[in-house]
């Protein structure tokens, strides 16, 4: 175990961070957060902040120096980073398990290995492959890089064989997964945790809706029959297991008309779509990821009641800042800001939770106070 008062280290400054630190502060322990940024979400509550490139020695040199362990806020952190720090001190989650979800062409290729259904698609990484392309069998589809694409940036929607080309072309000739376009009945996700002896736990389904390709409304528990919930978590747990994962991680599905569940992306780190467990579950999922670093039990995940969850974008700051009171009026809502400096539209500031005694009415909340958020209507 590592004792509360020891240092923690955190690469990534954002509200991941943010959250995590704050979590892991509650439990007694300092955090080092490693970020380049000069006003990060997670450095301006840190206990300490480095201000520096993933990749610079002496930074990492200095976080490796106090802290006992580290883990990262998102996918795209070096992976030389956390082989240096490795050797130091102990890391969540590894490189090797981090390398897999950083580029969708090995995590697609992985998922379909262990026997996880992904949708129809097909690896472009040059002029020949993308000639190649079946244009009956994959489009309409959707072009994304294989690395740093997140929240709808990375992609481009193509329906004919020019666009596929053009498309192609803006990124660059860069390598890319095209995928088809499903059908979607709905979207689920599950989060899971695993520690370093092995335990395993997943929190509740959770149902998501996305607008722009960002995360719009998460609802918990996902109304799907719980043999697809079932389905997801055992699922989630091989994912898991196959990765020999040590840590929070997430898997986003596709559930099509006909009840088939099919593996979308897997991401390293607590997850947007987790965001209710802080309100909503026994313990949060950045308190399990504190814990798992810790090396400490894992917390229960049990659900207190049902919630849906709304992303906070920049476009509530289009008429100056929004009137919070629209969202605490509702007694049974908890805001989070993530003290970023400048609100831009599509950017995540924060969220809101809507806790209740059934999922229709604090869905129906949830969408309600969004709507006053974002016109500018006063409680």
């Amino acid at each position: 175990m590592i004792a509360p008062g020891s240092w923690l280290g955190l690469l990534g400054g954002g509200q991941l961070g943010r959250m995590f630190a704050m979590a892991a502060q509650s439990m007694g322990y300092k955090v080092m957060v490693l970020d380049p940024g000069a006003d990060s979400p997670a450095g301006s509550v840190a206990d300490h902040h480095i201000q520096a490139d993933y990749l610079n020695r002496a930074a990492l040199e200095e976080l490796a120096k106090h802290c006992k362990a580290a883990t990262t806020e998102f996918e795209n952190v070096p992976a030389d980073s956390l082989t240096f720090l490795a050797q130091h001190c102990l890391v969540s989650p590894s490189a090797q398990s981090v390398a897999i979800a950083q580029d969708r062409i090995r995590e697609k290729r992985f998922l379909a290995s262990i026997g996880i259904g992904v949708g129809p698609f097909a690896v472009i990484e040059s002029e020949a492959e993308l000639h190649q392309v079946d244009a009956a069998a994959l489009l309409p589809g959707i072009l994304k890089l294989s690395r740093l694409g997140y929240d709808g940036k990375g992609q481009i929607c193509v329906r004919t064989p020019e666009e596929l080309r053009s498309a192609y072309a803006r990124f660059g000739g860069k390598p890319c997964v095209l995928e088809r376009m499903l059908d979607l009945a709905l979207e689920v996700s599950v989060v899971v945790v695993r520690d370093f002896g092995g335990d395993i736990v997943t929190f509740p389904v959770s149902e998501n809706e996305h607008l722009n390709g960002i995360l719009d409304l998460t609802i918990v528990p996902a109304r799907v029959e719980e043999n697809i919930a079932a389905q997801a978590r055992d699922a989630t747990v091989r994912v898991t297991q196959a990765l020999d994962y040590r840590g929070v991680l997430c898997v986003e599905y596709f559930l099509l008309h006909d009840g088939q569940l099919l593996a979308n992306e897997i991401a390293p780190r607590p997850h947007n779509s987790g965001h209710y467990t802080i309100d909503a579950c026994v313990t949060s999922q950045f308190e399990q990821q504190a814990r798992v670093l810790a090396k400490l039990p894992l917390g229960d995940t049990a659900l207190h009641c049902p919630a849906a969850m709304v992303n906070i974008l920049g476009d509530a700051w289009a008429k100056g800042e929004p009137d919070w009171r629209t969202v605490l009026a509702t007694p049974r809502a908890k805001l989070h800001l993530y003290g970023k400096s400048e609100a831009r539209p599509g950017r995540k500031m924060g969220h809101f939770t809507i806790l209740g005694d059934e999922a229709t009415s604090v869905v129906s909340t949830a969408r309600d106070i969004r709507a006053r958020l974002l016109s500018g209507a006063t409680p």
